[in-house]
């Protein structure tokens, strides 16, 4: 058998593969590397032009030999001569941006992308001089279905916003006329499911997001603590999940949260603002499911509490609560919570080293315990102790030990010794990176 003929028709097995399968191997590749496979052979010289995802970084320079579009030409030309009539699925651009002419070089790009009926379109630019204007064409695209938009770019947004397919909406450092964010271009979008604000400059912050559809919303404010009596209003009925985090603004209202399931909270303390009032925020979330707080946000709404007089609402629907802090004043929050959340049956606990053992921990119903980052310390095992004497329905606790500490079966067993004091039955599960070791406490 000629097994070097064998084996060459094995290597070009690939050729013969549907057009579907091929497309979708090359659009794995940068543009430049799916189309330097036209040099491959004769039946290779056209196939590139099945990829369907553009990705393109300009942070380079570019070489129109191999396969991308030479300074001065238009996108519509490039995929004219490239492209089949089939929608472009993604397109995707990073560059750095320099003089005016770049800037509406990469603004024409953006509309040709938009004119060939482009699914999604993801543009991360970086201008050194200015700001780069985005062209009206995207904000009337028929088909685009999710949109990136980044950094440091201003919007001229038409008063005509229609994208009547966009799903997915992300934005970072975006710079808004007035009102325009949620009373023209969310307006404009009447299926919008998700939503992500990010944002690291102060100018550039969301006072005011509303919409009818989303069910995902994430704000993410990463600026210094400077602005002073600013406030956020949110209005988004069908919203399920919440992410937000930001220094705590000076009022929230209103919010309007009444599909909400789950929300993450990390709201850091703001020294700028002489009365904080949060109280907004804390009864728009009071229905949810599902709530986890970071450290900094158990510190700051302690502090509202203390010196803001701020009054907890009631979470009646709240069942699992993820909660710790890296000050005592931190935790002095959490018997709060325990007694404003009569359903709580999972509690889910980190920095459990500062807890302090004069923070009463009331009655309650939580069933499941869950201990992060568990270091076997003498300190931590006697706010244990605490935790699970008051838990009089705790049925489970779960260690999950801090990344390189490793127990053995003696520690385990000494670990039982050490909570027979409970009085009653729970379970006890010790996860570290090695294995799962389980322990039944019957006290």
């Amino acid at each position: 058998m000629d097994t070097k003929k064998l084996d060459t028709g094995s290597r070009d097995a690939i050729s013969f593969l549907p057009e579907e399968i091929l497309s979708d191997i090359l659009s794995l590749l940068p543009i430049k590397q799916a189309v330097s496979t036209s040099v491959l052979s004769k039946n290779w010289r056209n196939i590139f032009r099945l990829v369907d995802y553009l990705d393109f970084d300009y942070s380079v320079s570019v070489h129109p030999e191999k396969g991308e579009p030479k300074r001065g030409e238009g996108l519509k030309e490039y995929l004219d001569r490239t492209q089949r009539d089939s929608p472009i699925i993604k397109f995707s651009l990073e560059r750095h941006v320099g003089d005016h002419n770049e800037m509406a070089y990469v603004s024409s790009w953006v509309s040709d992308a938009v004119e060939h009926g482009v699914l999604e379109v993801d543009v991360s630019v970086k201008p050194r001089l200015g700001m780069l204007l985005m062209p009206c064409e995207l904000f009337t695209s028929k088909t685009l279905v999710k949109l990136t938009l980044g950094t440091q770019v201003q919007c001229d947004i038409p008063s005509y916003v229609l994208l009547p397919s966009l799903k997915i909406l992300i934005i970072e450092t975006i710079f808004f006329a007035s009102k325009d964010l949620s009373g023209v271009l969310i307006a404009g979008c009447p299926v919008l499911e998700e939503l992500f604000v990010r944002h690291e400059e102060m100018d550039s912050h969301p006072y005011y997001i509303s919409s009818r559809t989303i069910k995902k919303l994430s704000v993410q404010y990463r600026g210094c603590d400077v602005y002073y009596e600013s406030g956020l209003s949110l209005d988004a009925p069908s919203l399920v999940s919440f992410d937000y985090s930001d220094h705590a603004l000076y009022e929230y209202s209103p919010v309007n949260f009444g599909s909400l399931v789950e929300a993450r909270v990390d709201i850091r303390y703001n020294r700028k603002v002489v009365k904080l009032d949060i109280s907004g925020l804390m009864i728009g979330i009071s229905n949810i499911e599902t709530l986890h707080l970071s450290p900094a946000s158990a510190d700051t709404i302690s502090r509202c509490v203390s010196r803001h007089g701020l009054l907890l609402p009631m979470f009646n629907n709240l069942v699992s609560l993820s909660f710790g802090s890296k000050t005592q004043r931190g935790w002095k929050l959490l018997p709060y919570l325990l007694k404003k959340s009569p359903k709580l049956v999972t509690l889910i606990i980190q920095s459990l080293n500062v807890y302090a053992s004069y923070i009463p921990i009331p009655l309650n119903q939580v069933k499941l315990m869950h201990i992060l980052g568990y270091q076997g310390t003498v300190q931590e095992l006697k706010h244990l102790k605490t935790f699970i004497g008051r838990m009089q329905c705790l049925e489970l606790v779960l260690l999950e030990l801090a990344e390189g500490v490793v127990v053995d079966d003696g520690k385990i067993l000494q670990l039982h010794r050490d909570l027979n004091h409970a009085s009653r039955k729970c379970s006890i599960q010790v996860h570290d990176q090695s294995r799962i070791s389980h322990l039944s406490l019957d006290t």
